[in-house]
Formats: C-alpha cells, sequence, structure tokens
C-alpha cells in the first residue's frame, strides 16, 4: 500500500535523453504515458517535466545534470527503486516549492472547490494527490463535511481551514496527513476517528497548551499525544445508529473501554478523551445531560461544532486547560 506522496532523492546524472528511455518508457509500456512540460519554472539550473499517464496518474520529475527528483502517484519505474525518500519539508525548499506548485494547479484543475481552502489543501496535498488516497481524502470533505454530520462540505472544510491556518500542527504535517489518506478504499469511520485527533489538537491548541502528537512509548505503543508529562489517548465513537449499541450513552461507554483495555491499561494515569464530534444534536444532548463515567479517569468528553464552537464534561482531574 502507497503512502503519503514524498519526493524520491537520486544522485545520478540525468539527462533528457535518459528521462525518455528510464522513465517515460516504461511508463508508456505500462500505462501509456506522455512527457510534457512543467506547469511553473524549476528552480534555476534545473530542467523538468510532468509525466502524464492515461489512467489519471502524474509524476514530477526534475534534473540539473548531477542529482534529480522524482515524486508521483503512479508506479515507480525500477531506476528509482532504491533512492531515499524525503517529505516537502525535508527536500531542498526551491524544489519543494516547485513541486507544491505543480500539486497545487493540478489540484485546483480536478477539484476548485479544495483548493478555495488554502490551509486544507496544503496540509492534506501529500495524501489528496497520492496514490491510495486522492479519492477517499477528497471524498470525505466533500460528501461527508470532514466528519461533520448535519453540515455542508463548506462548513466542514472552513472549520479546518481555520484551525490549520494556525499552524500549530505544521511541524506535524506528515504524521497527521498521512493518517487520513493511506487507505486503500473509502473508510468512513476510520477517517472521523482520524479528524478525531485533529478536532483534540484544535481542544487543546484553544486552551492554550503545548503538545507533541504521536508519541512512540517504550511499551510499544504509540499515544496520541503528549502535554508535558501527561500523555492523552483520544477515541471517537461512531453514531449510535452506525453500531450495535443503541445510545450515545452507551457508544461512549463501549469506545471508552476499548481503550481502557489496551493503551491506557498500560499507561494508568493519561488522560482518555472522547471526540463526540460525530453525534448529532439529540445524541449530544442525551450524552451532555446524563454525563456518563466509562470505568476510567481521567475523562474528558468534548464535542465540536462546524462553527468553532465546543461543549464538554469531565471526569476526574484534568492536569491541563480545557476551553470548557
Amino acid at each position: 500500500m502507497a503512502g503519503p506522496l514524498r519526493f524520491r532523492h537520486s544522485t545520478e546524472r540525468w539527462s533528457e535523453d535518459r528521462v525518455q528511455r528510464d522513465l517515460l518508457s516504461p511508463l508508456q509500456d505500462r500505462f501509456g504515458a506522455t512527457m510534457n512540460g512543467p506547469w511553473f519554472a524549476p528552480p534555476e539550473g534545473w530542467a523538468a517535466c510532468r509525466l502524464e499517464m492515461d489512467n489519471g496518474d502524474l509524476a514530477l520529475f526534475a534534473w540539473n545534470g548531477q542529482e534529480a527528483y522524482w515524486m508521483g502517484n503512479t508506479e515507480t519505474p525500477e531506476t528509482l527503486w532504491r533512492t531515499e525518500k524525503y517529505t516537502f519539508e525535508e527536500t531542498s525548499d526551491p524544489i519543494a516549492e516547485w513541486g507544491e506548485r505543480e500539486l497545487l494547479a493540478q489540484l485546483e484543475v480536478e477539484d476548485p472547490w479544495l483548493t478555495d481552502y488554502e490551509h486544507v489543501a496544503h496540509f492534506f496535498l501529500p495524501v489528496f494527490l497520492s496514490k491510495d488516497g486522492r479519492d477517499s481524502t477528497r471524498t470525505f470533505f466533500d460528501d461527508h463535511a470532514g466528519g461533520f454530520p448535519d453540515a455542508t462540505r463548506d462548513e466542514g472544510l472552513r472549520f479546518y481551514d481555520d484551525f490549520l491556518g494556525t499552524g500549530v500542527l505544521d511541524d506535524y504535517r506528515y504524521t497527521m496527513a498521512s493518517k487520513l489518506g493511506t487507505s486503500q478504499g473509502f473508510d468512513l469511520s476510520r477517517m472521523q476517528a482520524t479528524m478525531g485527533e485533529f478536532n483534540v489538537a484544535k481542544l487543546l491548541a484553544d486552551a492554550g497548551n503545548d503538545f507533541e502528537p504521536e508519541v512512540q512509548l517504550g511499551s510499544g505503543h504509540a499515544i496520541d499525544f503528549r502535554v508535558e508529562d501527561t500523555l492523552v489517548e483520544v477515541t471517537r465513537p461512531r453514531p449510535p445508529a452506525r453500531r450495535q449499541v443503541n445510545t450515545a450513552v452507551a457508544a461512549v461507554k463501549a469506545s471508552g473501554d476499548a481503550k481502557t483495555r489496551d493503551q491506557l491499561a498500560a499507561h494508568p494515569g493519561a488522560v482518555l478523551v472522547v471526540d463526540a464530534t460525530s453525534f448529532a444534536d439529540d445524541e449530544w444532548r442525551r450524552l451532555a445531560g446524563e454525563r456518563p463515567e466509562v470505568g476510567y479517569q481521567p475523562l474528558v468528553v468534548f464535542r465540536y461544532r462546524p462553527d468553532g464552537r465546543v461543549e464538554g464534561y469531565t471526569h476526574g482531574s484534568i492536569p491541563f486547560p480545557l476551553p470548557f
């Protein structure tokens, strides 16, 4: 399964003749391909091309005689198999900026409604144009409002565009974005759960907390966040209509129970955060009215609305501030 888009870096000598022989020719044989000029000028001293496949795949290639960079959502030609991969942030700035301009322009041609939200388009660019994620991630925002029930596409996009525009997740772009777009098929529940981590990041940031996402621990577990010395694990229950349990309270308890039998059992004292953003208004009112526990403390249960409003409740002592 392919991951998010990254550059492959070749340290060999390249020329246009070699590009046609070692890249274009095998792609023509495999998919049908054409080699076209770039839409934007590459950095000074570099040559570049777009390799466009008949099936809609795209690859970018830039070379300067001493080294070269490849990025594509298609099959990588064999001559580049052993090259190292680098994120946009790990690649030289001029090449990274050129590649991002090309890809954002491609995205604008294919789905202009998405590039109207520049922070969302930029942050998720490595998956919006990835081999596996390009269809599922766009469908998620287009048809499911980024996971908000009873919301329009633009309301969901505006919520995440405003948050990503703060820059608090910029240093963790690949870590967070890749969680959304590395599934071979469309999995609504998994994608909603992924956006639950973005919602918790907003929850922490809105209250002024510094945090680190995706913390690898010696126990072998990966915990979703660390806030100073406190670990935070996130769960996002599916609404009652989409699971065997038939009430909002039961859904939250079942979701919390699954976490306490795994990560939290190995890390007592971590805060369990339940994102109930998937719940409709009536389900949330029932939940907020009863304020159920899940057999574990400290516990935070919250729900965002697309306009930025947040409500929630806690059980136990939470060692960092919250915005409610």
